[in-house]
This record gives C-alpha cells, sequence and structure tokens, in this order.
C-alpha cells in the first residue's frame, strides 16, 4: 500500500508540475520590465514659469476717436510690415493712450550717442532739442561718448532726464569712429547698461528733432527706414553686396534699407544686434575688406535676418537735403547741414 501511495503521489506532482507549465496563459514573472520609460529629469522639471499674478493695472478714463476697422488712419502708406511689425506714421497712433500704457511699466530708456572731434560741436543742439521732445515726462538717461568733455556745454535737463559724459578713445578716420560704436555699446550694455535701463537706442549727434518722439517707439528691436531710400527697389539700395563681405546681403534679398542713424529696443536685442555687427566688422577687418556703408551696411544684414519688432518710417529721421513729400506729413528728427569733409578731416 504505502508503495502503491508514493506512485500515486508522484503521478500526481508530476502532473501538476506539466500542468503548470504547460497552461499557456500562466507565465513566470520576469526581472526585466516589458518596455522601459526613460524618466529623463528635465520632464520632472517645469521649462517655463508663468506668473499668476492676480494684480494688474487699469488705464485712466479717456475720450478719444472710436476707431472703425473700414476706416484706415492712412491709406497712403504701409501700415504693417509683411512680418506684422508696426510701421509708425503720424496720424496712425493715440499718443495719450500710449503714453498712459507706458508708464505703468516704470521703464528707464537710454540713449548713446557720440560727439567725437568736430562733432562736439552738435552737443547743444542734440541735448536741447532732445531734452523738449524725446520721450517728454518719461525717463531717459543720455549716454554721451567725446573725446572734448571739457567741451560739453553746462546744459539745465528736465527732471526726468539725466546725462552721462563718457570720455572715449579717438581715431584718425571717421569711419574706424563709426564702426567701433557697435563694440563701445556693446562692452557698456555688457558692464553697466543691463543694470541701469530696460531699452536702449542708439542716435547720431549730427541730428536735431522738431516735433515729439514718444514712447510709440518703444519696441523689443527697432529700426528706422531710411529717408534716402525708401521708395527704391531692393536690387537699388546700397547694401553691401560683395559675398567676401560678412555684411553682403545676396542680390534679390532684402526688405527695407534701415539708417544706423537711429536704432534700437529692449537692451537685451540690442546687446545681441551691436555684439553681431561688431564679430562682422572684425572679420572683415580680418578679411582685408571695408563694408560699403561701415556699420550701417552690417546693421541691415542683422536686421534683415533678425526682423524688428517695429519699424519707425522716415519722419523718424529725415535728411534735410532731401523736399519732403506729401506722406511726410511731420519731421520728427532731421540731420543738421553741414559740410561733411570738413566736419569729418
Amino acid at each position: 500500500m504505502d508503495i502503491r501511495k508514493e506512485h500515486i503521489l508522484v503521478v500526481i506532482l508530476m502532473a501538476g508540475i506539466i500542468g503548470f507549465f504547460g497552461i499557456p496563459h500562466i507565465s513566470r514573472p520576469s526581472c526585466q520590465p516589458v518596455r522601459q520609460v526613460d524618466l529623463d529629469e528635465t520632464f520632472l522639471v517645469h521649462p517655463r514659469q508663468t506668473d499668476l499674478n492676480e494684480t494688474f493695472s487699469v488705464l485712466p478714463r479717456m475720450s478719444y476717436p472710436q476707431p472703425f476697422v473700414d476706416k484706415p488712419q492712412r491709406t497712403d502708406v504701409l501700415l504693417m510690415s509683411p512680418w506684422l511689425a508696426p510701421i509708425m506714421w503720424e496720424g496712425t497712433f493715440n499718443r495719450d493712450i500710449l503714453n498712459a500704457q507706458y508708464r505703468q511699466k516704470n521703464s528707464i530708456v537710454g540713449v548713446a550717442t557720440f560727439a567725437v572731434k568736430k562733432y562736439v560741436r552738435f552737443i547743444e543742439g542734440f541735448l536741447g532739442s532732445a531734452n523738449t521732445f524725446f520721450l517728454s515726462g518719461h525717463r531717459v538717461n543720455f549716454y554721451l561718448f567725446t573725446d572734448h568733455p571739457e567741451k560739453v556745454p553746462s546744459m539745465k535737463l528736465a527732471p526726468e532726464k539725466r546725462l552721462f559724459i563718457i570720455p572715449v578713445q579717438n581715431y584718425s578716420r571717421w569711419q574706424d569712429i563709426s564702426m567701433n560704436r557697435m563694440d563701445i555699446i556693446s562692452s557698456h550694455i555688457r558692464s553697466r547698461w543691463r543694470y541701469e535701463v530696460d531699452y536702449l537706442y542708439s542716435m547720431d549727434i549730427d541730428v536735431q528733432m522738431f516735433e515729439h518722439i514718444g514712447v510709440e517707439i518703444i519696441d523689443t528691436l527697432v529700426g528706422t527706414i531710411s529717408s534716402w531710400q525708401y521708395t527704391k527697389l531692393r536690387d537699388s539700395n546700397s547694401y553691401e553686396r560683395r559675398p567676401e563681405s560678412r555684411a553682403a546681403i545676396p542680390s534679390g534679398e532684402g526688405d527695407f534699407y534701415y539708417a544706423a542713424s537711429f536704432y534700437g529696443g529692449s537692451v537685451s536685442e540690442v546687446y545681441k544686434l551691436t555684439t553681431a555687427c561688431f564679430k562682422g566688422v572684425t572679420e572683415d577687418r580680418a578679411n582685408g575688406i571695408e563694408a560699403k556703408w561701415h556699420e550701417e551696411s552690417h546693421l541691415n544684414k542683422y536686421l534683415l535676418y533678425h526682423k524688428p519688432t517695429r519699424l519707425l518710417s522716415p519722419e523718424y529721421y529725415w535728411d534735410e537735403e532731401l523736399s519732403r513729400p506729401p506722406i511726410i506729413k511731420v519731421k520728427r528728427l532731421s540731420s543738421v547741414r553741414k559740410d561733411l569733409k570738413e566736419v569729418r578731416f
């Protein structure tokens, strides 16, 4: 009996083992997962965070004409670039609304300008007109670079405006003075201005302002359309076309021709612009070439491939040698008449 029971137990045990391994829907647990999800820690950190601040500002009550979508303010000029950057013209904006919006930001604007050699004669006209017409009622820091600090006239500016006189090296050629401005602006942004201002504009010293230039100029990256070339075909503009220059723009390309006399934007964007342009100037020098219109050629190359977010019409830099067509309803800023050979050499 005992032997028979042992046989029966062995048979039952074998059957159980065969059954366990033979049933298809039962499988052994595995030490390896079927698939593996890579828990990269970068996915566990939010790539950006929006500040959900519930405080907000309210514009004051104002009375102004109602806008209508079927009644454009100007029909004689282009009001928007193909990349949807607004173009500032007289009659296309309400300065009261813009001022109310801008005051909520509590921003400070910097203006960099250079008075080297004989150009010191233009300081008084520039600062006098800028004190009256440039961002009137808003905080502005004027950064005046000059090789003759002792010749800067004593002037009383509006309480919200400040003048900083910064000594700068002189150069034998006016072209070198012009092209090194980009490097000087870039280095001062890096060391100082990024802590002092929110927006920065570069302007020529040999200009005067005749009408208000207000917060309509404020944006991330701003270029001014040249008064000399705003009606020309792109292949007739003064772009640098020689491929060996870092400022070269290939034939068939180009939007507007921008004046180096007035450009700007946020401090971070102006830093990128001036750093990139001076890099191009430096590489051209190493290759024994000078761009057709010096730093202006490099500026146009940069703004072609880094589109401005706002454009200023030729009203914002009109040349006194040109007759004024009907589309230029106001002359906000204009170059001063002068003998270029006399002041440059």
